[in-house]
């Protein structure tokens, strides 16, 4: 089963910290790791694993027996906006968003 995060205000860099530590791994398992992570993106990848869980579950599968198959974290454009530097200048602020995909599959 697939869930998709379209838009999260994190870097991919950041987020793929978090989501290289939870592939490969049960569903259980995973969600139990992420729970004591002390990192920002650790919420949202929980909740987006739950949710691919429960996709599954609607669809007729045991969610206790799925693995995280494929994460997948990308760009997903960024926010650009200026700070006022010395002599009128001006100096751009990069604010970076994330798209996360998480698959799920019976082994």
């Amino acid at each position: 089963m697939k869930a998709e995060l379209k838009s999260h205000n994190q870097p991919p860099r950041k987020v793929r910290l978090v989501t290289d530590l939870v592939k490969g791994k049960k569903v259980p398992q995973a969600l139990a790791a992420l729970a004591f992570l002390p990192k920002r993106a650790a919420e949202p990848i929980m909740k987006l694993i739950a949710s691919a869980a429960a996709n599954a579950k609607n669809m007729g599968e045991n969610p206790d027996q799925l693995i995280v198959k494929t994460v997948r974290v990308d760009s997903a454009g960024m926010l650009v906006k200026f700070m006022p530097r010395a002599h009128g200048r001006a100096a751009p602020i990069r604010r970076r968003k994330s798209r996360v995909q998480i698959e799920l599959a019976s082994k």
